[in-house]
């Protein structure tokens, strides 16, 4: 009975030795699945857009900056963030190719048009008339020395 009892006990140990090996194995399985693949096709997606960037398009770089492909020269593309300004970046800088539409607001679609001073007319108090009189950051950078070295010297006489 005890010979059997040993028999039994080796059998079963070697059914729970194979479990634990095949419980790390559909671990990795589901890793793979579910982290790994998907992270894949992300990458070759934005590759694939990469390559196929042309002139015209709207871009965001890994930077998070939105601009207008101007001109693709191999492995850069040249694009315009304003008006008249053009910057060289490398082509696998740009993160994605904005669809129509997709583009967030911009700063300028959301500013009031009573802060251009081009629009503005003569009659209107524009900034630097509020200023307190100062026409300049040199100028006010100097009254405000003033101002206090005359604190100083008021100190200096309260003694």
């Amino acid at each position: 009975m005890g010979h059997f009892t040993a028999a039994e006990a080796a059998s079963s140990n070697s059914g729970s030795s194979l479990t634990f090996p095949i419980l790390i194995v559909l671990v990795f399985v589901g890793f793979y699945f579910l982290m790994i693949r998907p992270q894949r096709r992300r990458q070759q997606a934005v590759q694939q857009q990469q390559r196929t960037l042309s002139p015209g398009a709207r871009v965001r770089t890994t930077a998070g900056m939105y601009a207008t492909v101007t001109e693709v020269d191999g492995d850069d593309v040249v694009l315009e963030v304003a008006p008249g300004v053009e910057v060289r970046y490398l082509r696998r800088a740009v993160m994605e190719v904005i669809q129509p539409g997709d583009e967030p607001e911009t700063y300028e679609d959301n500013e009031p048009a009573d802060l251009h001073e081009d629009d503005r007319d003569e009659d209107t108090p524009g900034p630097r008339e509020d200023s307190g009189g100062v026409n300049s950051a040199e100028e006010g950078l100097a009254d405000s020395h003033d101002d206090l070295a005359k604190s100083d010297k008021n100190k200096d006489n309260v003694h």
